[in-house]
């Protein structure tokens, strides 16, 4: 949970430094080679980076805790995520244009492929520890097992690009937008709508089992400071991604994703062992075998992602929370490799993860991300339900009787 953060430490000026220099010769990079807009994408996924570490804002553990819990905080922050975000996109996705640029929303199927990924996918995020999103910034903040989670996501993208035509050959609807088919207005009361309900019965199902509402997280820092070296109330958090994936979707003229890239950097190391994973179907999609063909640092999505990392590491130096362990327990090394390759496996299936489909998804007006997000809770309480055999502490105490 978010409030059970430790309190900042003195700042450690090793892992900020680097990430400032790191982020300044990559800006530097892709403004000689790419372009200005690549450049301010990265400073963008830093800003990304940052504000998901600081604000603990992690799907997963939201999730988890009000499964297990009924403690809806986390969600209550998505909710207000994605009441923003679809405020400020669903005018310029009708529009088609933003600041005199087309962009367009990231729309998909929905069928059996994104019902069965997104299970899957759920059920990864609670054995793998994070989701898209929260494995980059918890590897940016030095969680080592995490870096587990991370290549195994790598491999599973990989796998489900090799036989993903199959899936999408399944039963499905078209792609529908409800910006488009009911207009903007419509979509966005009827959005709204849906977030306050969702938002209501977290609070009503909290105050039944606990008699009053968590409270939030508390900082010894104030203004400036606490902006800088965190932690973030949930809020800010919330209010900060929309924004950020409103300016990716100005940059980049789509919303913000994640886990194409990881597809991308597993096909790309494949290709280099001699794998001919261009004769691949989904390689051969046009974008797709553009992507394959070019540098790597030409991908939008690679280079927010490798933003996200610098910027969680820049704000977990501020924070003195920057302390790498390599001690991990076998069993939760196992859950890492498991949840890895179900969370690679299952975005690829489901077109995106918790950001490409569930946030950028509905902040798009998209029928899939409504239909991820359903089939995504379902396969957490899965997840929740496993992880007590990986993880020793969420096992329950044995305990004699007197009988």
């Amino acid at each position: 949970m978010n409030n059970s953060l430790p309190m900042t430490t003195a700042p450690k000026p090793l892992a900020p430094l680097a990430a400032f220099a790191f982020l300044m010769c990559g800006a530097a990079f892709l403004q000689n080679n790419v372009g200005f807009r690549q450049m301010l994408l990265l400073i963008v996924g830093a800003a990304l980076g940052l504000t998901l570490y600081h604000a603990a804002f992690g799907f997963t553990s939201a999730w988890r805790v009000f499964i297990k819990d009924r403690r809806g905080a986390g969600l209550r922050a998505q909710m207000v995520m994605l009441a923003v975000a679809v405020v400020l996109f669903f005018p310029a996705l009708g529009a088609g244009s933003l600041f005199g640029q087309p962009v367009v929303g990231l729309v998909a199927p929905a069928g059996v492929s994104v019902v069965f990924g997104a299970f899957i996918f759920g059920i990864g995020m609670q054995l793998g520890g994070g989701c898209a999103s929260g494995t980059l910034f918890t590897v940016g903040g030095g969680n080592a097992r995490m870096l587990v989670t991370l290549f195994f996501f790598i491999c599973g993208s990989l796998i489900a690009t090799h036989h993903v035509d199959w899936w999408f050959s399944l039963p499905s609807f078209p792609a529908i937008s409800i910006v488009k088919s009911f207009g903007v207005v419509p979509a966005l009361l009827a959005s709204l709508a849906v977030f306050g309900i969702i938002a209501i019965v977290t609070v009503r199902l909290e105050k039944g089992r606990h008699g009053q509402l968590e409270e939030g997280v508390t900082s010894e820092h104030r203004g400036l400071r606490r902006f800088l070296r965190g932690p973030w109330p949930l809020v800010w958090g919330a209010i900060g991604l929309a924004l950020l994936n409103y300016a990716t979707l100005a940059l980049a003229g789509r919303p913000w994703g994640i886990t194409s890239a990881f597809a991308l950097w597993g096909a790309k190391v494949a290709n280099g062992l001699g794998v001919d994973v261009g004769s691949w179907v989904f390689w051969q999609i046009p974008g797709n075998a553009k992507a394959l063909a070019s540098p790597v640092w030409e991908d939008v999505t690679s280079v927010m992602d490798v933003g996200i990392i610098l910027g969680a590491l820049l704000a977990a130096g501020l924070a003195g929370r920057f302390s790498p362990s390599l001690k991990i327990p076998a069993r939760s090394l196992v859950a890492a490799v498991i949840g890895g390759l179900l969370l690679g496996y299952g975005s690829r299936l489901a077109y995106g993860c918790n950001i490409g489909a569930y946030f950028s998804g509905i902040a798009s007006g998209s029928l899939h991300g409504w239909v991820w997000l359903v089939a995504a809770f379902i396969g957490n309480n899965v997840g929740v339900r496993l992880r007590p055999f990986f993880f020793a502490g969420e096992r329950p105490q044995l305990t004699l009787s007197g009988c």
